[in-house]
């Protein structure tokens, strides 16, 4: 009985255990059958990374200009000094920064022993014409007498004699007057031009010789910029070119190419261009000589590719701009630039004229990414085309 008994307890385990296997793989089934299809899930559609607005290449006209450095510097210097030797300096009458006429008065020199000289040689002179009196009445008379036999030829011929020395007396003692006046003049130094005073040597009281500096002065006042151009440079500029100088203080002084140096510097290859600046009476311009100044030389205009400045973007020292395509997804493009008229800048590399290009903010932008282009106004300007994200 005992056997019989575990038997059918086995018996009834195992069918117990079917059962339940077949309900639990019922009902897994059921629940398949009645659970939904999943949905899957949306495509993401790509947003637009920045609003922007466009513009397109403009054909205008710049001018062109050629820019050199170089010194400003005086158009004629006079250096002044003195012919008068061994005189004692007793007045100056001008000083540095002074304007001065054609021959005004700079300084004067004791003139004491000159004027005891002039009036020696002036006395020497009146004696020189006395004597030369009585010698022309007596050659006169031995004229008269020639003929008579009263005084022999020997006695003639030497009152005519004494005659012309006499006369050659008179012409030595006004020559002697006329040198002692020269030095009476000299006691005065004059302004050989009219100008302005750059330089003072002269001091009162000192004794120089002849030839010696005393004033340094800037004729007419005039000034003159003096650009270094290089010699490849050279053929495009002509006498008469406008040039517009700026000087260490920024200011602008406009001049014109008076000549051009005749020889270029073996070492540095350059030439000198002389430009003529506007003088004044002071130099109390902007242009002070020895300043160092930068010009451009203005060689009329030519056509160009503008672009507005904005539409530039500076990456590791070059330069780009973002062309906008049909789906309105940007392309970064390289580009050289030339001058700069306001806020136009020139496009001197090869370019498409009819391109877009991202007009404002495209410093924020990367390649490839699509934006919305807008007008001035804010309104759509194009719509951008739907596409998968990358």
């Amino acid at each position: 009985m005992s056997s019989t008994f575990k038997r059918n307890t086995f018996v009834i385990a195992a069918l117990a255990l079917g059962a339940a296997a077949a309900i639990a793989l019922w009902a897994r089934n059921s629940s398949a059958d009645e659970a939904p299809a999943a949905t899957p899930e949306p495509v993401a559609t790509a947003k637009p990374a920045l609003t922007v607005t466009a513009v397109r290449p403009q054909l205008g006209r710049l001018p062109m200009q050629l820019r050199a450095n170089g010194s400003i510097a005086a158009w004629q210097e006079a250096s002044v000094g003195t012919e008068a030797n061994g005189l004692r300096l007793s007045e100056l009458r001008a000083g540095i920064g002074d304007v001065v006429r054609a021959g005004q008065v700079l300084a004067t020199f004791d003139a004491a022993t000159v004027q005891a000289d002039v009036a020696l040689a002036r006395a020497q002179l009146q004696e020189a014409q006395a004597n030369a009196l009585e010698a022309a009445g007596n050659a006169e008379r031995a004229r008269t007498l020639k003929d008579s036999g009263a005084l022999s030829t020997q006695q003639i011929n030497q009152y005519l004699t004494l005659e012309q020395t006499a006369q050659a007396r008179v012409a030595a003692a006004k020559a002697a007057l006329d040198v002692q006046q020269l030095r009476l003049k000299h006691a005065q130094v004059l302004a050989p031009d009219r100008g302005v005073i750059t330089s003072r040597s002269a001091t009162i009281g000192a004794v120089v010789p002849a030839g010696t500096e005393l004033f340094r002065m800037i004729r007419q006042g005039r000034l003159e910029w003096r650009a270094e151009v290089t010699s490849n440079e050279l053929g495009r500029i002509k006498p008469g070119t406008p040039v517009l100088v700026t000087v260490a203080s920024g200011a602008e002084v406009r001049g014109k190419v008076r000549t051009i140096g005749p020889t270029v510097d073996n070492k540095t290859r350059t030439a000198l261009v002389y430009v003529d600046l506007p003088s004044t009476k002071d130099l109390s311009g902007p242009a002070k000589p020895g300043m160092f100044a930068s010009g451009s030389f203005e060689l009329g205009d030519s056509s160009a590719l503008l672009v507005p400045q904005t539409t530039l973007v500076m990456r590791d020292g070059f330069s780009y701009v973002y062309k906008l395509g049909d789906d309105n997804r940007v392309s970064r493009i390289k580009v050289q630039t030339g001058r700069q008229a306001g806020d136009q800048v020139e496009i001197t590399s090869a370019f498409d004229v009819n391109a877009r290009l991202v007009a404002t903010g495209a410093g924020f932008l990367n390649e490839g990414d699509l934006v919305r282009v807008v007008d001035a106004a804010g309104n759509a300007a194009a719509a951008p085309v739907a596409s998968a994200s990358r």
